[in-house]
């Protein structure tokens, strides 16, 4: 049974309590589980930058101001873990160590944030390499990388494949603040390239992207690795 680990975007599962996805998400990551053994890690989304606003405006520091974050993204897991019920490890891995010895229940493992000044998406890059992931996908709100933000830039272009050098020239000078919101920061960049394990960045917002990738080969996105061969189905 193949490893796969998801970064799934709080912007994606919890924009907003009043609008979440995760009962849409439930019977899709179920699905997967079946098949192959699952990490998902979850961001913090609309509430963690609610929160992390407030705390700017208190004149919080950011590392405090990350914290913050930290707990609404494990406020999140937490929900997903309750929601997913006897198919997910009955608690949120705080440390990659935790989530590698939770993965040995063969259930689905869910993390959210650990460290200030590190998105979920370095947290799941990392993890990727910790589990030796077959494959690492970014769920995100758009349909893959693109040349520019294609919600500001009509033009903008979308790569089917790229590398991770390529990866790593496009999201440099991306910023590392609390609550940053990015296709991907560039330390989970650095690790997509030492670690040589497929990255797939596709649109979230429909949960059978998801499962269409994983179990049938088939998704619109970005695939970033050496060979540009797609790695699905598992």
């Amino acid at each position: 049974m193949k490893t796969v680990v998801i970064s799934l975007g709080g912007s994606i599962l919890i924009p907003g309590l009043e609008n979440h996805r995760i009962r849409d998400y439930v019977p899709v990551l179920k699905k997967i589980a079946k098949k192959c053994q699952l990490y998902v890690v979850v961001g913090g989304g609309g509430e963690a930058r609610r929160y992390i606003e407030v705390s700017r405006k208190m004149g919080i520091d950011e590392g405090t101001s990350d914290e913050i974050g930290i707990l609404i993204t494990r406020l999140n897991a937490t929900l997903l873990i309750a929601s997913l019920g006897n198919d997910a490890y009955p608690k949120v891995a705080e440390t990659h160590n935790e989530a590698k010895k939770f993965g040995e229940s063969g259930k689905i493992v869910i993390m959210g944030g650990i460290t200030p000044g590190q998105t979920t998406d370095a947290v799941a890059a990392v993890l990727s390499e910790r589990v030796n992931a077959a494959v690492f996908i970014n769920a995100t709100s758009v349909d893959g990388i693109y040349t520019a933000d294609p919600k500001k830039d009509p033009k903008a272009t979308r790569f089917d494949t790229m590398t991770p050098r390529k990866l790593l020239t496009i999201v440099g000078g991306t910023g590392l603040g609390a609550g940053s919101n990015n296709v991907l920061d560039i330390v989970a960049a650095r690790v997509v390239e030492r670690s040589n394990i497929p990255l797939i960045v596709l649109d979230g917002s429909k949960p059978a992207n998801l499962s269409d990738a994983i179990l049938k080969g088939m998704f619109r996105g970005t695939i970033v690795s050496k060979s540009g061969k797609n790695p699905f189905p598992v």
